[in-house]
């Protein structure tokens, strides 16, 4: 879509990158990479990620490039108020969400129509939803910057 944005994970971004950092160093190179992801704005951020790479390229090089050359795609969004922040920094519920759906059309290797794809999926997704019981923390807070945000999508 044209009015959207696509931003990487951040949370499998950090995971990658602490496959290259050895356990003895783990605790203070998170110290220094939470100051990129948790900066208040993009210039902040990336005048953390520059101090990251400036202490810890010579040592861990490659865990430093996963950030410079995904910086676009994990940085958009910055663009959005904190409480935002805190519902789409990670895909792990979209990604869940999708391995339940092909778990669900998995299991039935023929469809006789497309009609019967669609029920299957209905009744996967009401399923699936049935179970979302958790709301989330500010819950309210974050609402209100998602209508201040998109007044004309957003529908209460």
């Amino acid at each position: 879509m044209p009015s959207s944005s696509h931003t990487d994970c951040v949370v499998h971004q950090i995971r990658n990158s602490l496959k290259y950092v050895v356990l003895k160093d783990k605790k203070e190179f998170m110290t220094d990479l939470k100051q990129v992801y948790q900066a208040p704005r993009r210039q902040a951020a990336e005048m953390a990620l520059q101090e990251l790479a400036q202490k810890w390229q010579y040592k861990y090089g490659y865990a430093i490039k996963g950030w410079t050359n995904n910086w676009d795609n994990l940085t958009h969004f910055f663009d959005f108020p904190l409480e935002i922040r805190k519902v789409i920094y990670t895909t792990n519920v979209i990604e869940s969400f999708n391995s339940t759906l092909r778990k669900y059309t998995r299991n039935r290797l023929v469809f006789p129509n497309d009609e019967s794809v669609y029920k299957a999926l209905y009744m996967a997704i009401d399923k699936i939803t049935r179970k979302w019981t958790h709301t989330l923390r500010s819950w309210g807070l974050t609402l209100n910057q998602f209508i201040n945000l998109y007044a004309n999508r957003c529908r209460i």
